[in-house]
């Protein structure tokens, strides 16, 4: 006689997609970590080269956070608005920068400023909706902290020497960077601890 089917607690679905995409953060952490690292081993003066790789940098991530949002969004986990407003902003500023790759010290350190603080804000809150499905996480929280006072720093000191926030920066994204490799083994951790739980329901 056939054993009849149980379907997965939604509940364990929607974090099993979660963890499902955990390769999606380690990809953002290896990519700003090479940015960081490109930064301190290549550090450039020049204000237009700068913002082409700043640009490129913000608009990838920004990409890979919308892509993070809807593989994480789920019935039962909600929708990932703040995640994906994070890379909404990423995207916008670096379009900007593309667009204006001209711009004054003043201006680029306010750009990096405004990205830093409006991305930290939104991880932060993306960071308070994981922690529901995720419980004990803190590597989303940190990175957003990190960004937002990277953020209010570079406000405060826009002109500051270039190479001195161009080391900044590149702290602050090998640190995030980290960070998200962090979130990402974790999350891989809890993916083979959840599998057998949905197999097992599923059966």
């Amino acid at each position: 006689m056939a054993t009849p089917t149980v379907p997965a607690p939604f509940g364990v679905l929607g974090i099993g997609n979660i963890t499902a995409h955990w390769w999606v953060p380690l990809l953002r952490g290896i990519i700003a970590i090479l940015f960081g690292v490109i930064l301190f081993v290549y550090p450039i003066s020049a204000v237009a080269a700068f913002v082409i790789l700043f640009g490129a940098f913000a608009l990838v991530d920004g990409i890979l956070a919308i892509f993070q949002a809807v593989r994480f969004a789920h019935p039962s986990t909600g929708q990932w608005w703040m995640q994906l407003l994070a890379g909404v902003a990423g995207i916008v500023v670096g379009v900007i920068t593309f667009f204006y790759p001209g711009i004054t010290a003043l201006t680029l350190g306010w750009f990096i400023s405004a990205w830093a603080i409006v991305t930290g804000i939104f991880e932060i809150g993306a960071a308070f909706r994981l922690r529901k499905d995720v419980p004990g996480e803190i590597f989303l929280i940190t990175a957003g902290l990190l960004s937002v006072i990277v953020g209010i720093a570079l406000f405060f000191f826009p002109l500051a020497a270039l190479l001195a926030w161009v080391w900044v920066v590149a702290t602050y994204a090998i640190i995030a960077g980290v960070l998200l490799a962090m979130l990402a083994f974790r999350l891989r951790g809890l993916a083979t601890k959840t599998s057998p739980a949905t197999t097992s329901a599923g059966t």
